[in-house]
């Protein structure tokens, strides 16, 4: 086969340089075949379009054409030719066909209409498909997205440690890291694992957030973000959580909780808009096979101001709805954590925006979030989506260090986990803010997916690490 330069299908559908001589590459969507001509919807995963090949029988080997299955990967030589059918402008009139991979029967993706259940047992192969390819697209640019809007914001993206020895969230759900013969745990006198010839010489675990260190950073470099993988072992089988998922942490010194709740909007409104700036074909697709109101949802997230009161006010809220006739599953009292339906029903039915809800009870939240005079709660905000409930979670931290210490100490945190913390607090401690995003559950959002585990390439779960 003659060697020619390979053109990418998202590229080919946008060229006018009929009559010229192209190479594509990718895999069999679907063949259809007369006597005469046979037809070849190929996609190399550059676009939600494939390219048609269009091939004149009699020029092509029998056995050949036999092989051009569904998932079968071709080189394409031909040329470049005006569609005259509908839904693509160009098609392929093929010289030479080069089959690099072929694929029989047994393919997992032969038939259409699989169920989400059913894709996530073929994890590996499952990008190929429409959706998913769609899907992850999209988390590409969102990505490139959140370091695009950070970046020109004048922050530094600072990489915090995947392996660390405290808990931020004070949880308690860690995975814990070790080199140490599980069969043969050596103990002492009271029955406590000794770690003293383990790698790191104390008990280790895979991070729940990098916010500690990323305070750190914000009291020396000002303002600074990270985007990377934490670890909850939290036994949740719910379409809201993984056990492994991306987040991104935007710390900021002298922001205190209304200037984050600002970040924070503006922030999420701009990954909205990059989506529908440069992932509309994929986003129409989504539309019209997944979720019918997506495109709608997210011009509209981009068009409202969002809705900012207390948790108290929204405790109050929720209470009258009680009253009114309307039954949730989970009750509602002040004090309460709310739950997803509590969230969802403020911003879906009462507000019909997102809510940024603040001023939490100071019992449901983390230790470091700076006390309001009342005694009773933090600034704590938590930004409220339709269809998601929480997607992003932030507070002001406490910048005094005896408050601090107090409230580590109440809540029995370890102090030699702490101490480096602390530091921040001892030398030259300065107001600063910062939030969390789960970047699966923004995914959710702008795609229209219903499950968490369909906008992660590999989801890990409970019983589940295939892949």
């Amino acid at each position: 086969m003659e060697a020619i330069r390979r053109t990418r299908i998202s590229d080919l559908l946008k060229s006018t340089a009929y009559g010229t001589t192209v190479n594509v590459r990718g895999w069999v969507r679907t063949r259809r075949s007369s006597k005469q001509v046979a037809f070849v919807a190929l996609n190399d995963g550059s676009t939600i379009n494939n390219v048609q090949v269009v091939m004149d029988v009699d020029k092509f080997d029998e056995e050949l054409i036999k092989l051009l299955t569904t998932g079968a990967c071709l080189s394409v030589n031909g040329t470049l030719v005006e569609s005259i059918g509908g839904g693509q402008s160009v098609e392929i009139q093929a010289a030479e066909i080069e089959v690099l991979g072929e694929c029989d029967n047994t393919y997992p993706l032969q038939k259409k209409g699989q169920t989400m259940e059913y894709m996530r047992t073929v994890a590996h192969l499952r990008a190929r498909t429409n959706t998913f390819g769609a899907v992850f697209r999209i988390r590409h640019n969102m990505a490139y997205a959140i370091h695009k809007f950070f970046h020109d914001k004048g922050f530094y993206y600072f990489h915090t440690p995947i392996i660390t020895a405290s808990d931020c969230e004070g949880a308690g759900q860690m995975f814990q890291v070790t080199t140490m013969n599980l069969y043969d745990l050596k103990k002492d006198d009271e029955g406590n694992i000794k770690y003293d010839n383990d790698f790191f010489g104390k008990q280790a675990s895979l991070t729940v957030s990098g916010q500690l260190e990323g305070e750190l950073a914000a009291t020396a470099l000002g303002a600074i973000y990270t985007f990377g993988p934490t670890f909850r072992a939290e036994n949740s089988n719910t379409p809201r959580h993984l056990a492994e998922f991306w987040m991104i942490e935007p710390e900021v010194a002298f922001n205190d909780i209304i200037d984050n709740m600002d970040l924070a909007e503006e922030f999420i409104k701009y990954c909205v808009q990059w989506a529908l700036d440069h992932c509309m074909e994929d986003l129409e697709f989504l539309n019209k096979m997944i979720d019918k109101e997506l495109i709608e949802r997210l011009r509209s997230i981009v068009d409202t101001k969002f809705v900012r009161l207390s948790y108290t006010e929204g405790i109050k809220i929720l209470e009258d709805a009680v009253a009114g006739g309307h039954k949730f599953e989970f009750p509602v009292y002040w004090g309460v954590d709310l739950a997803s339906e509590h969230e969802r029903y403020l911003v879906e039915h009462h507000f019909k925006s997102p809510v940024i809800l603040t001023d939490y009870p100071k019992e449901i939240k983390a230790f470091y979030m700076k006390q309001n005079e009342d005694g009773k709660t933090v600034r704590a905000m938590d930004v409220l989506f339709p269809k998601i409930g929480e997607i992003i979670g932030g507070s002001e931290r406490e910048a005094d260090y005896n408050k601090l210490l107090t409230r580590i100490e109440e809540l029995g945190i370890p102090m030699k986990d702490m101490w480096w913390y602390l530091d921040t607090r001892r030398y030259g401690s300065c107001p600063h803010s910062g939030f969390g995003l789960g970047f699966e559950r923004l995914l959710l959002f702008v795609t229209g997916m219903s499950n968490i585990r369909d906008v992660i390439p590999f989801p890990r779960t409970p019983n589940n690490a295939d892949f």
